[in-house]
């Protein structure tokens, strides 16, 4: 019988301190959440690799160092209304759901949607608020939120999106980039965005968050 819980200890140990991210809600959050009861059951032995896991249609759940790196730069309160753009089976949300007050968890897919919302309820995350829709569209209704957090690479990010961040809010998104993108941290002020690099990390880009581009002959 695979012992996850060594596991996800050995994850935090080898993954996620080493990266300088020792905030402690952070630490217990990803301590207490298994992961390997949120990612594709064929893939559960590889739940606590070092690696994005691949969920088709450029669609992954982000690996463990690249997702803790990014709520460290978010500095996510108690007090804080949060919004998980592409949750897959609901990792993230589960995560989110033990350092803010609230989550919407965004999906696009049925099926995953369907998914998440069990493996989310059977581990008792009741302040998450499962949202079946478009993932650029985000959650309007539910807004606006004080963070923001998009599980996948973008190109650009949809002013109706930023529109659903409060003004002192943050958005954590990983701009695409050839092989190797980076994780930017957006700051919102008197209505305007304040872009600061952070980390280097890779994933796909979500559908909806493609910069458009002119067609020529």
């Amino acid at each position: 019988m695979t012992d996850y819980a060594t596991r996800r200890t050995m994850m935090v140990d080898t993954q996620i301190r080493p990266s300088d991210v020792t905030k402690f809600p952070i630490i217990s959050a990803m301590l207490s959440v298994p992961r390997e009861n949120f990612v594709p059951r064929d893939k559960r032995e590889a739940a606590y690799m070092g690696d994005n896991i691949d969920l088709g249609g450029n669609r992954t759940i982000l690996d463990p160092r690249t997702f803790a790196k990014m709520l460290d730069a978010l500095d996510i309160q108690p007090t804080d209304f949060v919004l998980d753009i592409g949750m897959g089976l609901g990792y993230s949300a589960a995560v989110l759901s033990q350092l803010g007050e609230a989550v919407v968890a965004v999906e696009d897919d049925q099926t995953r949607f369907d998914e998440a919302s069990e493996a989310l309820g059977d581990f008792g995350a009741d302040n998450v608020i499962p949202h079946l829709g478009e993932l650029a569209a985000g959650a309007a209704e539910h807004g606006p939120y004080d963070v923001i957090l998009i599980q996948g690479g973008v190109e650009h990010v949809p002013d109706m999106m930023l529109a659903q961040l409060k003004d002192g809010g943050k958005i954590a998104c990983l701009f695409a980039e050839g092989a190797l993108g980076t994780v930017k941290i957006g700051y919102k002020l008197d209505g305007r965005m304040d872009w600061r690099a952070s980390f280097n990390a890779g994933a796909p880009t979500l559908d909806g968050f493609q910069r458009h581009r002119a067609f020529t002959l």
